[in-house]
């Protein structure tokens, strides 16, 4: 059977962050994959999946197709949701995208890193213990440290000012998101990271059905 439309890679974008926390620091990931969907088309697209603890939504990104995820599980456990996708979706870890808050970028500022260690973000740490590799590429959102004697866990859990807001909200409105998701494809022998030994194939899939599940918590 001929499919009508085949692409060149499957790719898994992942909005790392605390289910039902929107607009805390710690979960602007979850944010810039929010409108990243927005920006491809598909903004209302959105399934919980309960075989994936997580809200799926499948698009295209010229030859790439996207399986764009936001975990269900809280942050410490979001690896478990990003497995559990790869899995369904056969994904390999090398064709996997992490978007997580990053402290030592200011904010608004975006980075790409391809694998290595998890520098201390729990839910980075968790999808390499579940995935037993650290090559998935990063698309780092600054957030900036505190200020004072403020701790970094009530400020990461906080959420952001209204004017940090309005800078974040400028930068995910422009086209830099687009070019940082085709210029984070895995290159073949990736310079960091313990490389995964499945592979990826060229096809197509369908869109997720709406499975309802309840937040998980741990």
């Amino acid at each position: 059977m001929t499919e009508s439309h085949c692409v060149l890679l499957l790719f898994q974008v992942v909005g790392l962050g605390n289910p039902g926390m929107n607009g805390s620091r710690h979960s602007v990931g979850m944010a810039v994959l929010t409108m990243l969907a927005e920006r491809l088309g598909a903004p209302d697209s959105w399934r919980s999946d309960r075989q994936v603890s997580g809200e799926v939504t499948v698009t295209h990104l010229q030859d790439i197709q996207l399986v764009l995820l936001r975990p269900k599980l809280l942050m410490n456990v979001n690896g478990v949701s990003v497995a559990k996708a790869a899995s369904k979706y056969l994904i390999s870890p090398e064709h996997i995208l992490l978007i997580h808050d990053e402290l030592d970028k200011p904010l608004g500022k975006f980075g790409i890193k391809h694998g290595g260690s998890a520098r201390g973000h729990n839910g980075v740490r968790s999808c390499v213990d579940c995935l037993h590799t650290d090559v998935m590429s990063r698309l780092c959102v600054g957030i900036g440290r505190p200020l004072g004697k403020t701790p970094v866990d009530r400020y990461v859990l906080g959420r952001f000012s209204q004017e940090e807001q309005n800078v974040l909200d400028t930068v995910m409105k422009q086209n830099v998101l687009l070019t940082y998701i085709t210029d984070s494809q895995p290159q073949t022998s990736p310079a960091e990271g313990r490389r995964a030994s499945r592979k990826n194939k060229a096809r197509t899939i369908s869109p997720p059905q709406d499975t309802t599940e309840e937040q998980k918590q741990s």
